[in-house]
């Protein structure tokens, strides 16, 4: 099989991975401080489609997704796009901050907790990526590392959507 009808098959199989409208649930809301001292709230993002990525420092997944995340935050911004960074880091800004400025991330980081990974389930391994439709309801979730040709795929189906 050829590259190209994998690439195709894989992103039809993922696409159809995204949950119907009417059964999707409504994502926890989230209120937590950015990087540069201001206020994130989720619900401020109704509207838009949402990827929510849970991460760390540490997690070497995390490391190869952060700039599949940044490339869709510029290309699909102006389609309605947003991406957010929960990092999970048990030491907090001291380890993100200088991390994030480092890789010079182009999207909102917020520091998560026990609570908000308890919100959205539970999350023991990282990276967990949601994808979060203009509602506000989660379309999609992956734990692990995503295929990023996938994940674009169900970005552009979730961003068709009215």
């Amino acid at each position: 099989m050829s590259n190209r009808r994998r690439w195709i098959l894989s992103a039809i199989m993922l696409s159809a991975a995204i949950a119907g409208a009417q059964s999707r649930k409504p994502a926890p809301d989230l209120t937590l401080t950015d990087s540069k001292g201001a206020s994130l709230q989720l619900s401020q993002y109704r509207g838009k489609v949402v990827l929510l990525n849970f991460w760390a420092t540490w997690c070497h997944g995390c490391k190869e997704e952060m700039p599949w995340y940044m490339e869709f935050a510029d290309k699909y911004k102006k389609n309605g796009l947003a991406v957010i960074g929960v990092a999970m880091d048990d030491d907090g800004w001291q380890s993100v901050k200088p991390f994030i400025e480092a890789k010079k991330v182009n999207y909102p980081i917020v520091v998560g907790n026990e609570n908000l990974a308890r919100q959205y389930g539970g999350v023991e391994e990282m990276p967990v990526t949601f994808l979060i439709d203009r509602h506000g309801n989660i379309a999609t979730s992956h734990t692990g590392m995503v295929d990023k040709d996938a994940c674009e795929s169900q970005i552009r189906t979730l961003l068709q959507e009215p």
